[in-house]
């Protein structure tokens, strides 16, 4: 069994906005969750289309797989470091704003 990883790290989507991407193409085969992925308006959608295409580069060069035996194994977003900043408001008061990363990582596997 042939198992494939790629990693996109610090993309500037939060990692809950960009599960809700991962859930739709999680178990999929990867040339059909790259077409799935084309069409969603989702910010998210482009950052795992590239995660995944990287993946299946990887199999076709290193490992000289077909693209049309992979399907995504795993699939997962986990957070990364956040940038905090504040925002002076009314009053002497100031706002608290936290601008989330994500990391997403996609493991593809061979179907026999």
């Amino acid at each position: 069994m042939v198992e494939v990883r790629a990693v996109t790290k610090y993309t500037g989507v939060s990692p809950q906005k960009t599960r809700l991407v991962i859930d739709q193409v999680r178990g999929m085969q990867a040339e059909r969750a790259l077409a799935v992925l084309r069409f969603m308006p989702q910010s998210a959608a482009h950052s795992v289309a590239k995660t995944i295409a990287s993946a299946l580069a990887n199999a076709e060069e290193n490992l000289g797989v077909a693209r049309e035996d992979m399907y995504i194994s795993q699939i997962m977003a986990d957070g990364a470091p956040l940038r905090r900043w504040r925002r002076f408001g009314a009053r002497g008061r100031f706002k608290p704003i936290i601008r989330r990363s994500s990391h997403i990582t996609v493991v593809l596997e061979e179907r026999d």
